[in-house]
C-alpha cells in the first residue's frame, strides 16, 4: 500500500489508501487519535478558507481548499467505516439518490420552468422525505450548528414562504423600527437587553431579506469598511 501511494497522478482509489494508511497501526499517531468531534472544528474552518478562496476569485487557492474539505468528508467516513457504521460509498450512494429524487425534471417526468421552480420542488421534496408536515418541524431542521446570522436567514425565509403576512414589508419595517426605539431602554427598564438585542437583530434579516440582500455579506462588509475608516484615520491606509 506504501509504494502504491508514490504513483502520479493520484486519484480516488489512492486517496482512499492513503486515509485508511493514516489510521491504520503503521500510520500516524496523531490521525489514529481523531474523532468525529476532534475535527469537528477542521470541517468549518476548511468550508471557509473555500469561501474565502472564491470571494478572492483564488480559483489555484479554491483547488486546494477544495481538496482539504475533501479530506474531511473522506476522514469522517473512514472512522465511521472503521466503527462498523456507514462508508465513504454509503456517502456516494445516498448523495447520488438525493440527487436524482430531487431533480424529477431531470431524471422524471416532472417540468420545470425556470430556476426558482426547481428550487420550490426542492424544498416540497425534501419536507415529505423527511417527515417536515409542520412549520415548526421545517425550521427546527435547520442546523444550530450554523453561525447565527446565517441560521436566522434561513429561518425568516422558510417561514416568509408559510406566513407571508407576518414577514410582509409593512410587519417587518414595524418590528425593526420598534425594536430599534427599545434598545436605549433596556437598561433602564431593568429588560433582558441580551433577548432584546436578539430580537432587534433577527428582524433586520427579515429586514435584508426584503431588500434582497445577505445579511452575512452585509455585515461582512460593514466589518471590512468600519477596519478600513479606522485604517485610514490612523493614515495607515490612503483617504478613500
Amino acid at each position: 500500500m506504501v509504494d502504491s501511494v508514490y504513483v502520479h497522478p493520484h486519484d480516488w482509489a489512492q486517496l482512499l489508501s492513503l486515509m485508511a494508511l493514516l489510521r491504520s497501526p503503521e500510520g500516524c499517531p496523531w490521525d489514529r487519535e481523531q474523532n468525529h468531534k476532534s475535527i469537528r472544528q477542521n470541517l468549518l474552518e476548511e468550508a471557509y478558507e473555500v469561501c474565502e478562496a472564491i470571494d478572492n476569485d483564488d480559483m489555484v487557492l479554491l483547488c486546494e481548499e477544495l481538496g482539504d474539505v475533501l479530506l474531511q468528508v473522506v476522514f469522517h467516513a473512514r472512522m465511521e467505516e472503521e466503527a462498523g457504521g456507514f462508508s465513504i460509498a454509503d456517502v456516494l450512494d445516498g448523495l447520488c439518490r438525493k440527487l436524482i429524487l430531487r431533480h424529477p425534471h431531470v431524471f422524471g417526468d416532472a417540468q420545470a420552468a425556470d430556476a426558482a421552480e426547481v428550487l420550490t420542488r426542492w424544498d416540497q421534496i425534501k419536507r415529505e422525505t423527511k417527515g417536515q408536515d409542520t412549520l415548526y418541524a421545517t425550521l427546527a431542521a435547520v442546523a444550530r450548528s450554523l453561525p447565527a446570522l446565517m441560521r436566522a436567514d434561513k429561518l425568516v425565509k422558510k417561514a416568509a414562504k408559510a406566513d407571508t403576512a407576518s414577514f410582509g414589508g409593512a410587519e417587518t419595517w414595524n418590528r425593526l423600527s420598534r425594536g430599534a426605539a427599545e434598545l436605549p431602554q433596556c437598561s433602564a427598564r431593568g429588560e433582558d437587553a441580551e433577548k432584546s438585542v436578539g430580537e432587534f437583530l433577527f428582524s433586520a434579516v427579515a429586514a435584508a431579506r426584503l431588500l434582497g440582500v445577505d445579511p452575512e455579506r452585509a455585515l461582512e462588509r460593514a466589518c471590512d469598511d468600519f477596519a478600513a475608516s479606522v485604517g485610514r484615520a490612523e493614515g495607515v491606509l490612503p483617504p478613500a
